[in-house]
């Protein structure tokens, strides 16, 4: 009898602790759902005026708008987690599961959203070309013939410029930072990249005065927010938290602190855009 008992007694605790284990198991899954415990967020680290990582300190238009954007979503600013997003593995860092959203200068094509999809838009650049400053050879994407140009492996703008500037040398970097390094010590002739980009390499200390924008557009990028394909409640929140952003002017305190100090101009006949339309 009291061999039963003990018995019974075991299984009892050992369903319990199966029980427990269980529950725990499902109310540690943050991911599923905004407002857990914390959210990881894709931005670049080498963009001035967007995302830019000094020290522990964090940066720019993408991280201001992240943050908000985050805020609105449950998150605190200490609950992010800022995560390197190079742009040829933003969409396998998505479907990874490694970032949960990506703000990072990631344009929208159609191309891309056959692997992911996109929240937003929450700005619309341009392509433009950055030169040294005592170059007048180069005027627009028309000059670029013969001439050495330095864009990034798997962004839009090393594509835009394949596409449409056959004779051009086209070198591809790693990074943006390394383009502006070879242009301004001469091993390139320009870098090419989103007007908002070159803008605050051009304000850099270590380049202002020796690095111009041209100031000639020829593409429009749409930003949008990068988030796995399928998750049509977080690009909902993630729309309404930009709704809301331009609605009560922290998207355009944003812009002023951002790009203010670049001197760079905001096309204001596309801007702010209008978010929602992705999803």
């Amino acid at each position: 009898m009291n061999a039963r008992r003990t018995t019974a007694l075991v299984a009892t605790a050992s369903i319990a602790v199966l029980g427990s284990t269980a529950l725990a198991a499902c109310g540690s899954d943050s991911g599923s759902g905004d407002g857990g415990d914390g959210i990881t967020v894709g931005i670049k680290f080498d963009q001035p005026g967007l995302g830019l990582k000094e020290g522990s300190k964090y940066t720019g238009f993408d991280v201001d708008v992240a943050t908000y954007v985050a805020k609105q979503m449950g998150y605190d600013e200490d609950q992010i987690t800022w995560k390197q997003t190079p742009s040829p593995q933003r969409e396998q860092m998505l479907q990874a599961g490694q970032v949960d959203m990506i703000f990072a200068t990631y344009s929208i094509t159609d191309e891309r959203k056959q692997k992911v999809d996109f929240a937003g838009p929450y700005f619309i650049a341009g392509q433009d070309l950055l030169v040294r400053s005592d170059d007048s050879s180069i005027t627009g994407v028309d000059s670029l013939k013969g001439k050495k140009l330095c864009s990034v492996k798997g962004s839009t703008s090393a594509r835009n410029v394949k596409e449409d500037v056959p004779g051009v040398n086209l070198q591809e970097y790693d990074t943006y930072s390394k383009c502006a390094e070879a242009l301004a010590n001469g091993a390139v002739d320009a870098l090419t990249t989103d007007n908002t980009i070159l803008a605050g390499y051009a304000a850099q200390p270590a380049y202002k005065g020796k690095l111009k924008v041209v100031g000639k557009t020829f593409s429009e990028e749409i930003y949008g927010v990068g988030i796995k394909k399928g998750d049509k409640d977080r690009c909902t929140k993630i729309n309404d938290a930009l709704k809301k952003m331009i609605d009560d002017g922290a998207w355009q305190k944003a812009v002023d602190a951002n790009f203010g100090p670049a001197g760079f101009k905001v096309d204001t006949k596309v801007n702010p855009p209008k978010p929602g339309g992705s999803c």
